[in-house]
Order: structure tokens, then sequence, then C-alpha cells
């Protein structure tokens, strides 16, 4: 979760009730194994923010119900946020389709263990189409992600002891488990008009209808999963099993085949939660449409994390939150960590390709994730360049988890702002209703020094 600047802490509340969902967003007011640096020097100087919109407050209630009626009783004082998990151009300009994760969540601790809270458990995970316009960004459509029956797949976790368990939003009631909850993040629409989203619990690959319905979700071989109301295809290598807790697939692209590519947030945990806390070697998977499987997998380097985020020495703080195709065989990679994020151009080389491999066995030791110097031990470690340290830009946001290219010199990033959440039993006050954290969702945009 996001810290909230000093001063920022407040109850915040719309009173835009019963408006249409379109005019309620008019309230808006405001290669190598570390990248080579970038040449900010050439082509028309540094790269720089040159525009941000800020989406208003919009009642997550309101939202909520004109999707699907009844789904949300009570928002308990949260707006409409997390739409910043990703973020793909729509076709217009200044107009994007992005994704909420699963909703307002947080973490308590209870004797000495943190709890996983779902303060507006009712909250079904949206696909929403904005507009940028001027300083504003405006909710211009909206689909509710449903199940093929129809009904929300909500963003509840799928299995108890795999998944963190819920509860409600003061951590003292249990909530139920849901096998079609989806913490939904990368987006990309195809050709035909579907969306394909990954989702962090599977982790998963999932195919909506134009209009939400889930076509078919793909997860890890031995996953298990029971109970959805929707096709379920173990289509995914099983070593994805081992995914750290909340840190399943986050970013998202999409080829100029139609190919698909994914990341691993983090290092997966081989052998142990130790181990994928340590490493800076994370996944990328291609996955073929067509084929319906996963076709080629990468071992991608971070960066140090005080590279990323200079003065931060915790390793696990490192994440991938996006991938932005930029040709055929080229991604921008989103290195982040909650404060500071670069982005990294990198070629997908068929000889890189460890899928099926040792690395895929997860008897392998040292593990991939093991491996202080992978290349050394004969991985073919993508190589990447450094096209721009955001973290360094004044006017970008924290958190940002989502990256689209709006031309080949300009790229528009959006913030998690975490429903304006916290974490801990402060987050809410004594009538259990929301303590605002003050941070918005925004749109910024970035312009490079030179064409990608």
């Amino acid at each position: 979760m996001s810290a909230p600047a000093a001063g920022q802490r407040r109850v915040r509340r719309s009173t835009a009730v019963g408006v249409p969902l379109a005019l309620l967003t008019a309230l808006a007011v405001s290669g190598t194994a570390i990248g080579t640096p970038a040449d900010s020097g050439h082509q028309g100087g540094a790269a720089r923010v040159t525009a941000q919109a800020t989406l208003g407050d919009i009642p997550l209630g309101t939202f909520s119900n004109r999707l699907l009626p009844g789904t949300v009783r009570d928002d308990r004082g949260v707006d409409l946020g997390g739409i910043g998990s990703d973020i793909y151009p729509a076709g217009r300009k200044g107009e994007f389709w992005t994704v909420t994760d699963r909703g307002p969540n947080g973490q308590i601790k209870v004797d000495g263990k943190k709890r996983r809270t779902f303060p507006v458990p009712g909250f079904d995970p949206a696909i929403v189409k904005i507009r940028v316009s001027g300083r504003s960004v405006k909710v211009i459509d909206a689909l509710p992600i449903t199940t093929r029956s129809g009904k929300p797949v909500t963003g509840l976790p799928n299995q108890e002891g795999r998944d963190e368990a819920p509860y409600s939003y003061d951590a003292a009631k249990p909530l139920t488990y849901d096998p079609n909850g989806l913490d939904t993040e990368g987006i990309v629409r195809a050709a035909d008009g579907s969306f394909w989203l990954v989702d962090e619990y599977g982790p998963s690959l999932v195919h909506v209808s134009a209009r939400g319905k889930v076509i078919k979700r793909y997860v890890p071989q031995g996953l298990k999963l029971r109970g959805a109301d929707y096709p379920v295809a173990e289509a995914l290598p099983e070593v994805l099993l081992h995914r750290k807790v909340n840190r399943g697939f986050e970013g998202l692209a999409q080829l100029p085949g139609g190919d698909l590519v994914m990341a691993v947030q983090s290092p997966l945990s081989l052998p142990d939660q130790e181990a994928g806390e340590g490493s800076r070697t994370v996944r990328l998977l291609r996955f073929s449409p067509g084929k319906q499987a996963i076709t080629a997998e990468y071992a991608y380097r971070f960066d140090p994390v005080g590279v990323v985020e200079p003065g931060q020495d915790d390793t696990s703080e490192l994440k991938i939150s996006s991938l932005v195709a930029v040709g055929r065989d080229r991604l921008l990679v989103e290195e982040r960590t909650d404060k500071a994020a670069r982005l990294q151009l990198v070629r997908l080389d068929r000889r890189a390709n460890i899928l099926g491999k040792k690395w895929d066995n997860t008897a392998t030791r040292p593990s991939l994730e093991q491996l202080d110097d992978p290349r050394a031990a004969g991985v073919p470690v993508l190589r990447k360049r450094l096209v721009v340290n955001l973290g360094a830009l004044k006017g970008v946001p924290g958190k940002v988890e989502g990256v689209a290219l709006v031309d080949r010199r300009t790229l528009a990033l959006i913030n998690d702002n975490d429903f304006g959440m916290t974490d801990g039993p402060e987050a809410f006050d004594k009538n259990g209703r929301l303590v605002d954290s003050g941070v918005e969702t925004s749109v910024t945009y970035v312009r490079l020094p030179r064409a990608l």
C-alpha cells in the first residue's frame, strides 16, 4: 500500500450519488545485468513529464451498483480507485482501457499476524474505459467481469491454504473464499474486441469477452481449482505454483502477431520463501492464443534494488508491474518499487527460451532463483537497455503500475492509488468509514528524448 503524504489523511466523500456514470467523472480536479543508461542528451534532451490528469471522486457503491445492481451494500466511504492496475490504448486520442484489481484491501495485525482485509467484499473487478481531457480523467464506459452465468467473479481469494485468508474491514470476521475470484492486473484488447487479463491468485491468464464475461482462465498445471463458473485450463507451467503470495502475474503485453507476454511480478519462491525474497531473477512467459499454450519462457534480471530506488536495501521490494510491446519482439519492462520505477527495453531472443529446461523442474538445485549470477551458470538472461528512469522525473507519482505507448516518443503512465486505503486499523474511523489516504488516480504523460 502507498503511504499517504503528510497532512493528507482525511475523510473524503462525493455527494454525486445518482448522477449518470459518464457525468460522475466531471468531478475530476486536476543490454547487461544492469541496464545500459539511456542517452538522455540525444534528440531533444532529457525525458520529461508533459501533462497530468486526475480522476475525480466517484462513490464505489454507485459505480459498482450501476454495473451490477445490488453487489455493494456498503462501500464504507470508499471511492472508485485501483483502476491503475494497467492501461492500454483504446484507439482514439486520449482514450484508454484500464482494469481494477481485486478491490479495496489492506492488512491488519492480529496477535502478531497480518490478516488480509476486504472492506467491500461485494466489489466486482471491472474493465474501465477512460478519456483524458485536460487535467481530468473521465470514465466513459465500464464492464463488470462476470462468470459464464453472468454473476460477478468478485475479487476474493480462491483457495484456502494457498491464498491469503480474507477478512472483514476490521480483520474481525472471516470471509468466504471464492473459486471465481480474480485479482486482475494487466490488460490488452485483441483484434476481435475481446480482452486478455492477467491475475495474481493463480497466477492465471484470463480471456474475457467484449462484454466482460470470462471465456476461459488458464492456470498452472496442478492448481486443481474447483468450483469455478467458467472453463479453467491447466495450461501454464507447474513451476508457477511457487509464485509468492500476492505476487502472481502483473505485466501483460500483446505482440503485433497476437502472441501475449506475461510477467511474474516477483521471483518465485523456489525452493522456499527465503530464496524468492533475496532473488533478482524473474520469469516472463509467451503465450499463443491460437495454440492456447505457453511457447517460450525467459529469465529477466532486475537491477539491484538500490539502483532502482536509491537508499532502498530490501531486494524483495523489486517488482515488474507493466510490459509494453514496442515491436515484433521488443518489450518495455517496468522494474519498480512502490516509490521508484525504471523502464528497460528488451528483445525476446529465441535463443533465450528456457521453457521445459531444468529451470522448470522444481527439484533443480540451485534453482534459477538461487543463482547469484544466472548468466555464469549458463542461463541466457535477456539483455536490456535503460530507456528512462521514471523515479528521477519530477511529477511522476509513486506506485506506477500501468504504462502505455501513445506514440514512439510518448508514454502514458497510470498509478495504483489502492482505493485511497492504507494498512492498519487506522484506515477506518470509529464508524467504519474510510480515512482516505489522499492519493489520487492520475494519468501522466512522459515525453522520451528519442523514439523507441
